[in-house]
Order: structure tokens, then sequence, then C-alpha cells
């Protein structure tokens, strides 16, 4: 299984920051790939199941999410549970002291931390309407490296979004698979 986390420190307390990871269908507004997101049951709780509809290139394909637990106010799981084997988590870990290039009048620090673990391989075939001579491992040759990215995009921009005014954000990404290093 390969494996990215994302993490920073966002100056918000911790119950902000997790009503703000818990809108998914908020989440379309800060990714380029992420069309939409639909709820199909559930009000963000466990058991609560959404729909992803994202576009690339000349590809669209909607991937079925469901939220497997919840900790208010630190913790959220998900797994896809369609056409690959994917999982993760929101973690939302308070610090106990503000860290010296706190923005004036930060009050709350948390680190905010995305870990999602997938299997690249695990992508059935038929789950993409490829065009003609293109295999579904060009495409994930492709696309898997747009994950680290994109995921960069989306942590500055959602940072902005819960404090309240733009700031650097830094981030901190790892990973162990090869096919997000590229």
């Amino acid at each position: 299984m390969d494996e990215l986390t994302v993490s920073t420190v966002v100056y918000e307390s911790p119950e902000t920051i997790y009503e703000f990871l818990r809108d998914f269908p908020g989440y379309a507004q800060y990714s380029e790939h992420l069309q939409a997101v639909r709820t199909l049951q559930g009000d963000g709780g466990p058991g609560t199941r959404y729909a992803l509809r994202f576009s690339w290139w000349k590809l669209t394909y909607t991937a079925h999410s469901e939220v497997t637990n919840v900790t208010p106010p630190t913790v959220i799981d998900w797994k896809i549970i369609k056409d690959i084997d994917a999982h993760g988590c929101w973690r939302i870990e308070p610090l106990d002291e503000l860290p010296a290039d706190a923005p004036a009048g930060a009050e709350h620090a948390c680190t905010v931390i995305l870990d999602v673990t997938f299997d690249p391989h695990s992508a059935e075939s038929d789950a993409l309407n490829l065009p003609r001579l293109v295999s579904i491992g060009w495409v994930i040759k492709k696309a898997v490296p747009l994950i680290r990215k994109e995921a960069e995009r989306v942590f500055t921009s959602a940072v902005e979004d819960i404090e309240g005014e733009r700031r650097s954000v830094s981030l901190d990404v790892t990973t162990n698979s090869d096919h997000l290093k590229r």
C-alpha cells in the first residue's frame, strides 16, 4: 500500500477545523479536478456516503466514499468503497503552545493531518471509459503524481478559508509511494 501524509499548522480551534473538514461537499471549491461532491446518504457521521465527481484530461470518474468513524473534534476516517482500495483520515491535533511564528491575534493552533493509504494497482480497469489505445497503467502513471500536487493546493486554499486570511502555509508532505515521489 502507498501512503501519503500532508500536514500543516492551522491557527483555529479544533472544533472550527473539524466542522470545516466535515463539509465534504465543500471540498469541490478547493480542487481543480474535483468537480462536485454529492451526499448520497447520511449527515456526515459514520455511514455517510458521498459521490465525488472528478475530471482530468479526457476522463471523468465518480468515486464513492464512506465516512467510517468520527471522533469530534479530532478525527474523521473515510474509505473509498468502489473501484480502488483506498482509505484515509483527517486528524486534528491541538498544540499546547502557539508557535513563535503564529499570526498576531491567534488564540489556538492545531496540526491538521491528512493521511491517505491506497493501492494504485487495485484500480479496476473497467471503472473508466478509456480512449482507444490508452491503458489503465498509463492513466495511473500520469494521474497518481497529481495527488500530491493537488493535496498541497487544496491545503493551502483551505487554510486560508479556515483562518479567514491569506498567509504563507508550510506543508509537511511525506510518502512511501514511488508514484508520488516523481
